[in-house]
């Protein structure tokens, strides 16, 4: 059996498939026209933020399970998967620790312009400390969208460290603890200091933060993203940038070229290339819990995260 690896991922997932009979095939590169030629022949996929297309999917003759190396399982094609019976499992909370410390180092890093006094230092810039306004978090108010592992991982921190009042914003999820549930988004943007995006993309979460969104929010509140970029209107939030609405961003999911752009005039707008995940603890627990849902999936049994476990319990090979 094989498994095409489309992202590289850490070695003991790599080691815990060649254990369990499964060759692992690492593709030379992520895009899907590399992957649709690798395809043929393999028994499962794990794969990252590159996600799975029609077409790949459709090159497939013995495909039964893509396993996504983290929550997000945006970027598969449900359609494809359904078209060939393939099941798609993720790995949620694995990386909920590491995402949930950049959350709280992107909070501090915004409302301490970190960068920019760093950038000011190096150049020999002076009268930085006087040029801008700094907050603590201590006693601040965090309005949490998304009550998944890392989204209760995130209050947490944020409330041990900072005794921060926690609210949150997650219609699906029936029940709340360790927080107050808001009665709708603009309440809660309305009261929080910081708000710190956790909830997946969907229809109806796609650009959640728009400009009526901004407008509601309060003034001088900080804002971070570590969930999807398409949750964020970037227009809508550079206008609020530089109209002062806002105290600032922290960004490590946004869309491709926004760091050089207009957002990145602003420093009080911090990027980060998706680094969430991507500790080395983080990556190897999430490594090691892929590679365990393609062997249940081989074994002809079901992923307990499969996210479409309507279409048929796989089959071994």
């Amino acid at each position: 059996m094989k498994c095409l690896i489309i992202q590289p991922i850490h070695e003991a997932g790599l080691a815990a498939l060649r254990a369990a009979g499964i060759t692992p095939v690492l593709s030379p590169a992520p895009d899907m026209q590399t992957v649709a030629r690798l395809i043929p022949g393999m028994d499962a996929v794990i794969t990252r933020d590159a996600g799975l297309d029609a077409a790949a999917f459709a090159a497939s003759d013995r495909l039964k399970a893509v396993v996504v190396h983290g929550a997000g399982h945006d970027p598969v094609d449900k359609p494809g998967a359904a078209a060939k019976a393939v099941i798609i499992a993720t790995t949620p909370g694995a990386n909920a620790r590491s995402v949930a410390e950049l959350a709280v180092g992107l909070a501090l890093a915004v409302a301490r312009r970190i960068p920019a006094a760093d950038r000011a230092q190096r150049s020999g810039t002076t009268g930085f400390r006087e040029s801008a306004r700094f907050t603590e978090l201590r006693g601040k108010t965090a309005l949490i969208v998304g009550w998944g592992a890392i989204g209760r991982e995130t209050a947490r921190m944020f409330s041990g460290a900072f005794d921060m009042r926690i609210l949150v914003h997650s219609p699906r999820v029936a029940q709340i603890e360790g927080g107050v549930r808001v009665p709708s988004l603009t309440d809660g943007l309305a009261d929080a200091d910081l708000v710190s995006l956790h909830t997946p993309l969907r229809p109806e979460t796609r650009n959640l933060i728009d400009a009526a969104a901004l407008s509601a929010t309060k003034r001088g509140a900080i804002l971070l993203n570590l969930a999807r970029a398409g949750l964020v209107d970037e227009a809508a939030l550079l206008a609020a940038i530089a109209a002062g609405h806002l105290g600032g961003a922290g960004l490590d999911v946004f869309s491709q070229g926004a760091a050089t752009g207009p957002l990145a005039a602003h420093d009080n707008v911090i990027f980060t290339p998706h680094l969430g995940g991507t500790t080395e603890e983080a990556l190897r627990r999430v490594a090691l819990e892929a590679a365990r849902h393609v062997i249940t999936a081989l074994s002809g049994r079901m992923p307990e995260t499969a996210v479409n476990p309507e279409i048929r319990r796989p089959q071994t090979a």
